[in-house]
């Protein structure tokens, strides 16, 4: 029998400036890093004036994570320290492995409207894998699968497998899941999860509401409505009940088993305690940090 998940948590994202000077809005990365384990970070670079992103992400590191770029309009060009160079638009995704060290650049650029709209994930990697050698996948939007009911539901795959249809991006250390997915007005639409996944919806169009039971949620009202910028963790269970009425529904689906690891973060580096962490801004002091390609 299917058990409703809840909304455990709801918020609404923020406005801040990353970078050399982008203006988002960001979902996850205030509060408790453990909330949302496996995930650490959700940015939302949305906008119609150049001068917000223009100056984009300038060289930097990472370690111990895996950042994932959705772009929808516009493009990012994108070079790292291991060799890769490439441009993603227009419904591309970039997956990249950090490991055990890389120096990347992500420079945005609008498309002929000057609109740039996209999201980047970033994914915490498991204690055992935070040395891994860092990899770059680059996927186009014509490689993702859909999903498409006989109501008019339409689900992306980036990452994960719904209804026997995988995305590409399948050699993932986490095995999260990662789904657009659009729900037409006037519908009713029952999305399965698995039972011992941690499960986010950032909707980013439209509205509707989360059908839920009881009184285990957090949230005061039984069936919550959602908008553009609001972001939901959902507790336990194995299916979410979605219903639109004159509008439209489209969000980002972000699931993945737990880790239950300790975090140590700071800046653009997740490792598990502290020392790892000043062991890895030694290496950026003395030229030692990147493992795999150049410094």
């Amino acid at each position: 029998m299917n058990t409703c998940r809840n909304i455990k948590k709801l918020v609404t994202a923020h406005a801040t400036i990353e970078g050399a000077g982008v203006r988002l809005q960001r979902a996850i990365g205030f509060d408790d890093p453990y909330r949302y384990d496996p995930f650490l970070l959700l940015d939302d670079f949305r906008s119609d004036t150049p001068s917000e992103y223009i100056k984009g992400f300038p060289w930097h590191p990472h370690r111990g994570i895996e950042t994932i770029t959705y772009v929808l309009e516009g493009a990012i060009t994108h070079e790292d320290s291991i060799g890769n160079r490439g441009s993603i638009e227009n419904g591309a995704v970039q997956w990249m492995t950090a490991g055990s060290g890389i120096y990347h650049q992500e420079m945005p650029e609008g498309d002929k409207n000057g609109s740039l709209s996209g999201f980047q994930v970033w994914a915490n990697l498991p204690a055992r894998y935070k040395m891994m050698e860092p990899r770059y996948r680059e996927i186009k939007a014509e490689n993702i699968p859909e999903v498409n009911e006989k109501n008019g539901v339409c689900i992306k795959i980036i990452a994960g497998t719904y209804e026997n249809t995988t995305g590409p991006v399948t050699d993932v250390v986490t095995s999260p899941e990662y789904y657009d997915v659009f729900i037409p007005a006037q519908t009713e639409y029952l999305l399965h999860t698995k039972k011992e996944n941690t499960v986010i919806f950032y909707i980013f169009a439209g509205e509707g509401t989360i059908v839920t039971e009881g009184d285990k949620s957090e949230i005061p009202p039984r069936n919550t409505k959602v908008m553009n910028r609001t972001l939901l963790l959902f507790g336990e269970g194995d299916v979410i009940k979605i219903k639109t009425a004159k509008e439209s529904l489209r969000f980002l689906l972000l699931a993945g088993k737990p880790l239950k690891e300790p975090i140590a973060w700071y800046g653009p580096i997740v490792m598990n305690n502290d020392e790892e962490l000043r062991t890895a801004y030694e290496e950026l002091s003395n030229g030692t940090f990147v493992k795999q390609g150049k410094q």
